[in-house]
């Protein structure tokens, strides 16, 4: 890899371009923002149940805010490359311009494949799997660990560059380089290995493996390992998980402030201390304590410090990355932007212990979490079996009529069944997920429509 080699125009699933005025990297954005699938964010969980009458961030606000901050560092980091690295004409152009576009639409795809009910919704399909192991004589050993340790972040790979039956191919049909900044865990699933930060999860399922290789291979990925398939991460990456990192690791202190789980004092403390931590030169620490002081209501000082938290992270995010990225782009650095940041700076990792001690496991977020477990493995009891049934009895059949025809799940091997089917719930709101679920086991009697 070199930076003038490492991003192309090229589509999955597409062979030309159209002419257009805005920019391939531009369209990218665009797609996002008007599918279906990103819509339906709205009505997933972040962390704390949905709705309620205090507005706490879903997946769609979250990947929003996500996406500015990611947009910010594309920016900073690209003009930044320009001025000290050789490069070609286009290149140039590439990063001064459209580096910004490419994280930004990233960062909006980020949590495209997350199912309902938060990262409980992942985890409720892997406990199906492993608590139904007779199952598993119907996959290869590859097919079946990519089941027993689902992965949002392969999912939404999949969302993404998938040919749904009467759908368009490709997927959304996105330039490879948005997908390849998208894609933090390049591996399959049997490569996954917590020592290497590309491997600490997996980014891809064994039915995507084909796309991923013309993914990297237009890229310029380092290829790590064919025999299990690994990749080194692409250098864009890096600011597409910063986004989120700093994200989460600010916005979810501001929404318990706004709960009443933390207290508006603990929370402001943290995030003075946090800026005092980092000193940034543009941050004038006694200018900001005076502003503070002049705003009465406790929301909008939480919502000033955290503007200032989020901008702090995000130019120590991109100073991190341009220091390492001869690191980065020899796909030696093993590390995040946010975990080396951290390393130094005890009162991040405070906030961090904080929002696990108190926030995520807060009694509403283990109730949703416990609910989520229980409506996606119900679903998957009916549906699963069902379709990997040859003799299906009457239920079945009926069941296999609920399921749309775009996931085809009648179709192919025991392995492209059950993606079909894990295409559909993972697809799911939270609100539809209940309904359906509360339908089916006769909880609620359905209505004519």
């Amino acid at each position: 890899m070199n930076w003038n080699n490492i991003f192309s125009e090229k589509r999955v699933g597409l062979k030309s371009s159209t002419t257009s005025v805005r920019t391939e990297y531009q369209r990218d954005f665009d797609r996002l923002i008007f599918s279906s699938s990103f819509r339906r964010l709205q009505n997933k969980t972040q962390v704390f149940p949905l709705p309620g009458s205090t507005f706490v961030h879903n997946r769609l606000t979250h990947s929003l805010e996500v996406a500015s901050v990611g947009r910010s560092l594309g920016k900073i980091v690209g003009e930044e490359l320009c001025k000290k690295t050789e490069m070609t004409d286009e290149a140039k152009e590439f990063y001064k311009y459209e580096l910004q576009n490419v994280i930004a639409s990233a960062c909006l795809a980020h949590d495209i494949g997350n199912p309902a009910f938060g990262h409980s919704g992942e985890k409720a399909i892997s406990k199906y799997f492993t608590d139904n192991d007779q199952l598993k004589n119907f996959f290869t050993l590859p097919e079946w660990n990519d089941l027993i340790s689902f992965e949002g972040n392969a999912n939404a790979l999949r969302v993404l560059t998938h040919t749904f039956k009467g759908k368009a191919p490709g997927g959304l049909g996105l330039t490879v380089t948005t997908l390849a900044a998208l894609m933090k865990y390049p591996c399959e699933s049997v490569a996954t290995d917590k020592k290497f930060k590309h491997r600490k999860k997996y980014g891809f399922f064994q039915a995507e493996k084909e796309t991923v290789k013309e993914i990297t291979d237009n890229v310029n990925m380092i290829n790590d390992s064919d025999n299990p398939l690994i990749f080194k991460r692409h250098p864009f990456v890096y600011l597409t998980e910063a986004a989120d990192d700093i994200c989460y690791r600010i916005l979810d202190m501001e929404d318990a402030v706004r709960l009443n789980i933390i207290e508006e004092k603990k929370a402001v403390d943290y995030f003075m201390t946090l800026l005092e931590s980092i000193k940034r030169p543009e941050d004038n620490i006694e200018k900001i304590k005076s502003t503070l002081k002049s705003i009465a209501d406790k929301n909008e000082r939480i919502t000033y410090l955290r503007a200032k938290c989020i901008n702090a992270l995000t130019m120590e995010s991109a100073d991190t990355f341009l220091k390492n990225s001869d690191l980065i782009i020899s796909g030696s650095y093993n590390n995040t932007l946010v975990d080396s940041i951290e390393e130094n700076n005890s009162i991040l990792k405070r906030i961090a212990e904080i929002s696990f001690e108190e926030i995520y496991n807060h009694d509403t977020v283990l109730e949703i979490e416990i609910a989520g477990y229980n409506v996606i493995s119900e679903l998957l009891s009916l549906f699963v079996p069902a379709v990997l049934n040859d003799k299906p009895d009457n239920r079945d059949k009926k069941l296999m009529r609920l399921i749309p025809g775009q996931f085809a799940a009648s179709k192919g091997t025991s392995y492209e069944k059950v993606l079909s089917i894990l295409d559909y719930v993972t697809g799911m709101t939270d609100l539809f997920a209940t309904e359906l679920y509360r339908k089916i086991f006769g909880i609620d009697i359905p209505r004519h429509r």
